[in-house]
């Protein structure tokens, strides 16, 4: 919900996860009102933490809900082994 924690989320978790390819990428983009209303905000950890936790099963319908475009605002790598990426 914010781009200062999706930044957190990126930089300083996903760049250390194999998971994720050791990248981490911040997007923004729209979602209707009519769908989220159905979920509650999260808070994690302090109150600048807040994300909505939609179901996988959900996430066909979430994806038809997004409106207009999505922008990658923030890439993250995590560097190479000699220390460049």
């Amino acid at each position: 919900m914010s781009e200062a924690y999706a930044t957190q989320i990126a930089r300083d978790w996903n760049t250390r996860d194999a998971a994720s390819g050791y990248a981490g990428y911040v997007t923004r983009f729209k979602v209707r009102t009519d769908f989220l209303r159905r979920y509650e905000v999260q808070t994690v950890g302090h109150g600048g933490h807040q994300e909505y936790w939609i179901p996988s099963e959900d996430l066909p319908e979430f994806n038809q809900n997004i409106s207009g475009p999505i922008e990658v605002v923030g890439e993250f790598l995590a560097p190479d082994e000699a220390g460049q990426r």
